[in-house]
């Protein structure tokens, strides 16, 4: 069980929210928890999160965007405070993380609330002061969609860098049209193939199943392409 220690909005329709688990024996960038929410009449529904927070302490850090519909994002959205009670089972994952020993280049596309675990393999590669070549593309509706955008915007420095795109309205002067990723952005705002990044890509279904395509036409090893998916919540 865990407790809520904070919560903030973080978009019109997403939330950050702080867990305190006793007990807790750390996890890697890139790993999720199950969240467990059980009704009166004894219902449960359970759906994964993907943690923002790596490494060791008990707080735990969840970015939760509202799924119209949804069973278990809503009212963590729209009803959770700091004091409730949360079942929550993790960390859950060896296949999409990231540790700063490895020195090869790294690339993270993120989709929507899909920044969440590529936003904690920043962190750590930012805290080891790793000199392993990582750039993020976050696609976004629009900036106010945007999850740790400020964050984002602090974190790139000589071996950091974060490309940005907009599906459905981009800010003013921003050098790329509104629109899906496609080909030519992930030309513009990715690794080369040639390079041999190892890639990580998270998002909606859609987006990971697009993205992860295009890449392989550009020529990078799917051997190396890393993907992690989610629908309904």
């Amino acid at each position: 069980m865990s407790e809520v220690v904070s919560v903030r909005s973080a978009t019109p329709h997403g939330r950050v929210i702080e867990l305190r688990v006793d007990g807790w024996p750390g996890n890697l960038a890139g790993q999720h928890v199950d969240v467990r929410l059980t009704a009166e009449d004894g219902y449960q529904a359970v759906r994964s999160y993907s943690l923002a927070s790596s490494g060791d302490g008990d707080v735990l850090e969840l970015a939760v965007d509202e799924v119209p519909d949804g069973e278990v994002s809503p009212y963590l959205v729209e009803d959770v405070r700091p004091g409730d009670e949360l079942e929550v089972r993790g960390p859950i994952g060896a296949y999409f993380v990231w540790t700063p020993d490895r020195t090869e280049p790294v690339q993270l596309i993120a989709g929507g609330s899909g920044i969440v675990p590529l936003l904690a393999m920043a962190r750590v590669h930012a805290r080891a002061s790793s000199a392993a070549p990582m750039r993020m593309l976050y696609s976004v509706r629009s900036a106010a969609d945007a999850f740790y955008a400020d964050e984002l915007g602090a974190l790139p420095d000589d071996a950091f860098t974060v490309d940005w795109a907009y599906t459905r309205s981009a800010p003013p002067g921003h050098p790329r049209a509104a629109g899906r990723v496609d080909a030519a952005t992930l030309a513009a705002s990715t690794i080369p193939a040639a390079e041999q990044p190892s890639v990580y890509v998270c998002g909606p279904t859609g987006f990971v199943e697009a993205v992860a395509d295009l890449l392989v036409s550009a020529g990078h090893d799917p051997d190396r392409i890393r993907t992690e998916r989610f629908g309904g919540a």
